[in-house]
């Protein structure tokens, strides 16, 4: 049984006029339940969060800063959205989530976390409506608890996975692969073990191509024990800060690539869901929820 990481934290947790892009947590969490996809049982609450684990990854000085709401001004205006209580305790839930979901992945093959792909998220700083990178938490967890010799993240979220790209620079360990769009944010990018920047408008058969090529050869060469996949659907077309044009068939099979190349060598996955902008929130559900009805169809 896929087990997901979920906590009623994820509501609404910051005032109205920010709430656009959390909305989705809720509802998709609602949608899963009432398509099937899910039933009540498969969903978890994360538990306290394990500060020694998240030290592990960003300074003990900003952790404390958060804990404290003790953040800068001008590194507040960089996450993009207002300090408070409910928002620090979000973040430290989310790290959390993915922590104990790759807990489950190594028993289960998958699972996933209704929120996450924090991956903006420096050591010692946050941006872009990231705090804490939970993948980069969870995967240098597994390394030191030796759950795992050699971990592949594959970031196909639209934006490079910056912090998690400055988080592991020089760590054999864990190979940071990022696909996303080149003349998007981040504007200054820092440098992933592979990053693939992709022209504006990039439709779906060059995507998918691109990504048939890297994929197999990829976790050929890495040999990973442990892969995180961040599965942002801001590459659909209709996505109002993604700036590529993938349809949503399109996304569907760019998970379907990655899962059943998980599924058929064996590797445990965590998935994270990342970013979605799209006007329509029913189109940002849609496309995150294929990502569920896809492993649900593999490892149920």
């Amino acid at each position: 049984m896929i087990r997901v990481a979920y906590h009623p934290i994820y509501k609404h947790p910051l005032p109205l006029g920010h709430r656009f892009p959390m909305q989705k947590y809720e509802l998709l969490h609602r949608q899963l339940l009432h398509e099937g996809t899910c039933d009540p049982e498969q969903f978890f609450v994360p538990g306290k969060p394990n500060m020694e684990a998240i030290k592990a990854v960003h300074d003990p000085q900003y952790v404390e800063d958060l804990l404290a709401q003790n953040i800068e001004p001008r590194a507040a205006r960089k996450v993009g959205f207002p300090m408070s209580e409910k928002l620090i305790e979000r973040e430290f839930t989310i790290a959390q989530g993915t922590l104990e979901a790759t807990q489950f992945a190594l028993k289960d093959g998958c699972a996933l976390n209704i929120a996450g792909g924090t991956h903006h998220a420096f050591k010692a700083s946050g941006e872009a409506f990231c705090l804490l990178n939970d993948q980069a938490i969870a995967a240098k967890n597994l390394i030191q608890n030796a759950q795992a010799k050699q971990i592949l993240i594959i970031d196909l979220d639209v934006h490079q996975g910056n912090g998690t790209a400055e988080i592991f620079e020089g760590d054999d360990s864990v190979f940071t692969f990022s696909m996303h769009g080149a003349h998007n944010y981040p504007f200054r990018k820092e440098k992933s073990d592979l990053d693939i920047g992709l022209p504006n408008d990039t439709e779906d058969k060059e995507y998918l191509e691109i990504l048939a090529f890297h994929l197999p050869r990829l976790i050929d060469k890495v040999q990973p024990d442990f892969i995180f996949y961040l599965s942002g659907v801001d590459i659909l077309a209709t996505d109002k800060l993604g700036k590529l044009a993938c349809s949503m068939e399109g996304c569907k099979t760019r998970d379907r690539m990655v899962l059943e190349a998980c599924h058929q060598r064996e590797i445990p996955v965590q998935i994270s869901m990342g970013g979605g902008y799209s006007p329509d929130i029913k189109i940002i559900l849609e496309a995150h929820a294929n990502t569920y009805r896809l492993a649900h169809e593999l490892w149920n």
